[in-house]
């Protein structure tokens, strides 16, 4: 969160514009505000929160951190109370957006002391939404902090969590094994959480194997960055399309449904992709094969679809551990944007 100049205002668009310095002393702060939850911290602060598209964790998370800071939340769904925003530069604006990023951010920014936006990617080509062309608009444009609720790569607050979690569970998580693996769903998540958690847990020291069928490989761009995080922490990074042999000998199991970036855009192709995968789902069975497995999931989650009832109501289960995490973690994080 290191800034240029005293007046550029510090963003979070990925867990990685943290320094490790920053990440552990935003845990530390994380876990005492987990301890005692309300203070007067951000005493009338207020948070824009524009959503483009749904959200339910994200929202009331947001909301209840500000509240239980003694700041507040202003909410605006997209779809209701505002209009589409232009976000290329040096257009000329005769189609559909009435307003460009840049004007509406530098207003919001006179009203609010920090943005949170969830954009919503256009969903054509992933060549186009792999560049988070909005969210890096709303960063540009504004004169407070921007805070990413999850765009087409990036779901920071979701990673901020889980790395907590991760914490609390193992203490030290370094060394431990973390399977990532895909798991089938007839509506699939963007690969933003996949992406996130990915690059979090190598640089926490863990030793990731990602497990998905054919097809549904993550972005090159975030896999080449993964790569040289693990030669830097000296963990191991691998790829299989066998979720067995990931899960095998590991400490944690994060379940995921992505959709498939080679059919990016195309429904038709995808659904009949992710069709002949319907195997793909973490049961006790699959489980065992872990070392004591502790399951991950970023919700919401499709009871046994993604994960069967046994495992996600067994004794093993973080789930639960996550979502609250997402309030603490939350809370740690706007007290140090906003003072």
């Amino acid at each position: 969160m290191a800034t240029d100049a005293a007046r550029t205002p510090q963003h979070f668009i990925r867990l990685e514009d943290l320094t490790r310095e920053q990440l552990d002393d935003l845990l530390d702060l994380a876990a005492r505000l987990k301890a005692r939850p309300t203070n007067d911290a951000l005493l009338a602060k207020s948070v824009g929160m524009l959503f483009f598209r749904g959200s339910l964790r994200t929202r009331v998370s947001l909301e209840a951190a500000m509240n239980q800071l003694g700041g507040r939340t202003i909410e605006l769904t997209a779809a209701s109370d505002a209009w589409e925003l232009e976000t290329r530069e040096g257009t000329v604006m005769d189609g559909r957006a009435p307003e460009h990023v840049r004007d509406a951010a530098a207003v919001l920014s006179t009203y609010v002391d920090a943005l949170a936006v969830r954009p919503a990617p256009e969903g054509q080509s992933w060549d186009i939404d792999r560049r988070d062309a909005q969210i890096s608009a709303w960063a540009k444009h504004a004169r407070v902090p921007v805070i990413n609720m999850d765009s087409a790569q990036w779901h920071p607050l979701q990673a901020l969590a889980d790395v907590m979690t991760l914490r609390e569970t193992f203490k030290r998580p370094a060394g431990r094994k973390l399977a990532l693996v895909w798991v089938h769903s007839p509506r699939p998540a963007s690969v933003s959480v996949a992406h996130s958690l990915l690059l979090a847990a190598l640089r926490e020291g863990l030793d990731v194997s990602v497990a998905h069928p054919a097809g549904f490989d993550l972005d090159e761009g975030v896999l080449d960055e993964a790569r040289s995080v693990a030669n830097e922490r000296g963990t191991s990074l691998e790829m299989t399309g066998d979720m067995e042999s990931a899960v095998r000998g590991a400490h944690v199991v994060y379940a995921r449904s992505w959709e498939s970036l080679a059919d990016y855009g195309n429904p038709t192709l995808g659904a009949n992709r992710r069709g002949r995968h319907a195997e793909w789902t973490v049961d006790e069975r699959r489980m065992a094969l872990g070392d004591d497995a502790r399951l991950m999931h970023a919700m919401p989650i499709r009871r046994n679809v993604e994960v069967t009832d046994e495992v996600l109501d067994g004794p093993r289960s973080l789930v639960y551990e996550q979502a609250a995490n997402r309030l603490h973690a939350q809370k740690a994080l706007l007290s140090r944007l906003l003072r």
